[in-house]
């Protein structure tokens, strides 16, 4: 029985891996720069608390982000979560505002004991996401002194994605070592357009740039766990992850009178990663987490170099409560959940740094009757954008988004003999 539940399950992952990595999860001309916008692989219950995951270890989620958690799985248990996510988007700069929305599946991920203290996990989950579709108007002087108008054009679509494997070990009662490894695919495309019109006697161009990832890497994670008079449960967790290549392929093509394909080979990387997170709970129903994160973009190339990118970090902080978490009533159970966070911008808006990113976040945890199924539904409202030159913010362009998440914890007791 439990081998026949196991393979649907993972008939259903495959589905979904198909369907995620042909979805566009955005709509934003942000997504020009660098590599799109870069995922923080958080489920939808750490995005109710600001994107807090480091020191985040419980028997009931599975996170991701720092690999060293796998261990708390309960020896008898298989948990399998699918998370989806609505997006709305307002922009605006002097011009106007303009509105967008998109909808689509996310991630999907497992996790199951290999034996007592041993934990594995894997899943698909997105790397990075490329959307936009915009343009703007200008005029030049020609020799003549004649002025003509032409419209550059802004298109772009794709992203990576990255399916990962997962294994964490108890040592010695009170930490937990772990590690990720992850193979990332997928690639984005870039179209840049200068028409001139019919009319004006000059030739339109377009130029194509496409990059694609194929690479292994590997993040490496630490948890430091212990409880103090039975009501006091600390985490201290840690990541690193080491720069990598990405191992792709770059190609671009330019058309216009004639199409030309440059044979150019550059040098793209991934940053390293570190962050410490501290999580604390309370009796088993107050638990506050707090999260630094930092990644080193400056220090990787892009396009063969180096400082085309800034450095990002972020500070995250987050709240659960849960009022009984073995309590009968429904209302027992229930998780109410809120945080913020404040992180950088890791590419450049015409050589300036943009100003920082803030997130507000809250959402509930649902249980299933007679079940450890927990359905999990977050909000977050945040702010992108306005560019910071010399210590004055110019307001080119501002994205005020709203972004829904739903996802659903299938937690089921597998490992045990059932007594006839």
């Amino acid at each position: 029985m439990y081998k026949n539940k196991f393979f649907h399950l993972v008939f259903i992952a495959l589905v979904c891996v198909q369907f995620a990595t042909s979805q566009n999860n955005t709509n934003s001309p942000f997504t020009r720069f660098g590599y799109g916008d870069i995922n923080e692989t958080t489920s939808g219950d750490q995005r109710a608390m600001g994107g807090i995951s480091l020191g985040a270890r419980s028997h009931f989620n599975i996170n991701t982000v720092n690999p060293a958690s796998y261990s708390s799985v309960d020896s008898m248990t298989f948990m399998f979560d699918i998370g989806t996510a609505v997006l709305g988007s307002r922009f605006s700069d002097q011009s106007g505002t303009r509105k967008t929305f998109n909808a689509n599946l996310e991630y999907v991920t497992m996790q199951f004991p290999l034996s007592k203290g041993v934990g594995f996990s894997a899943g698909i989950l997105p790397y990075s996401f490329t959307g936009y579709n915009f343009s703007t108007s200008h005029t030049a002087i020609t020799q003549e002194l004649d002025t003509i108008g032409y419209t550059k054009n802004f298109n772009g679509t794709g992203g990576f994605s990255q399916i990962y494997a997962g294994i964490s070990a108890d040592l010695f009662k009170h930490i937990s070592l772990g590690v990720n490894t992850y193979y990332m695919y997928g690639n984005m495309i870039n179209y840049r357009n200068v028409n001139y019109g019919s009319r004006s006697g000059f030739t339109s161009t377009t130029q194509t740039n496409s990059i694609t990832a194929r690479n292994f890497r590997f993040r490496f994670g630490t948890q430091f766990y212990n409880t103090f008079a039975k009501k006091h449960d600390v985490t201290l967790g840690i990541i690193y992850e080491q720069k990598a290549k990405l191992n792709g392929d770059f190609s671009q093509t330019t058309t216009s009178v004639l199409t030309e394909t440059p044979s150019n080979s550059y040098d793209f990387e991934l940053p390293t990663v570190y962050g410490l997170g501290l999580y604390y709970t309370y009796n088993k129903k107050l638990s506050v987490g707090l999260d630094y994160s930092t990644q080193q973009w400056k220090d990787a190339k892009y396009f063969g170099k180096t400082d085309s990118l800034s450095n990002k970090s972020k500070i995250a902080l987050g709240i659960e409560y849960i009022p009984n978490i073995i309590g009968r009533k429904f209302s027992d159970r229930v998780r109410y959940r809120a945080g913020v966070n404040v992180n950088d911008a890791y590419y450049k808006v015409d050589g300036a740094i943009p100003t920082k990113n803030i997130g507000v976040s809250f959402g509930v945890g649902i249980p299933l009757r007679n079940s450890n199924t927990v359905i999990n539904a977050s909000f977050e409202y945040g702010k992108i954008g306005g560019t910071k030159i010399s210590g004055t913010s110019t307001n080119r362009l501002n994205e005020d988004y709203v972004k829904f998440t739903f996802n659903a914890v299938f937690n089921e007791h597998w490992f045990f003999k059932r007594k006839l």
